[in-house]
């Protein structure tokens, strides 16, 4: 079994988040008349497509930073300043249109995913408590 290079070790937790990224990216480009529309739910559908793109973003970004207590919030910087670059792409995409209020939606699903991670890392350090009698100090682990 061979070993990985030191520095592809390092890397290789940044690579599902930025995997992400390139999805959201992908997507983004797309012009907008190959996008269905799906009728009145087409606004419901695609914010809450973008709320759900973004949980996931801001939730694989604080699975991957260190457990530290800046972690969470550096994920949600991440994670936002990704929504205002991905808002800007889409004004160089025929017939797509940057859009404040999608970064709001984006910046929205980045929280709910963050509130998802703490609850989850809340619950491991009450069972982990509950089990041994012990606290653990690193939130997500």
């Amino acid at each position: 079994m061979t070993q990985q290079p030191p520095r592809m070790r390092r890397l290789k937790p940044y690579l599902l988040p930025l995997l992400w990224m390139a999805a959201i990216y992908v997507l983004s480009s797309i012009p907008s008349q190959h996008i269905p529309k799906v009728g009145a739910w087409d606004f419901v559908l695609k914010k809450g497509a973008h709320m759900g793109a973004y949980a996931v973003l801001a939730w694989l970004w604080r699975r991957t930073l260190p457990a530290k207590r800046a972690a969470g919030w550096l994920a949600l910087a991440i994670t936002v300043l990704y929504a205002v670059t991905d808002e800007f792409h889409q004004t160089l995409v025929p017939g797509r249109l940057g859009n404040a209020a999608d970064v709001l939606v984006d910046t929205a699903g980045a929280l709910l995913g963050l509130v998802v991670w703490e609850w989850h890392a809340l619950r491991k350090r009450r069972t982990a408590v509950a089990t041994t009698g012990r606290t653990r100090h690193a939130a997500g682990d």
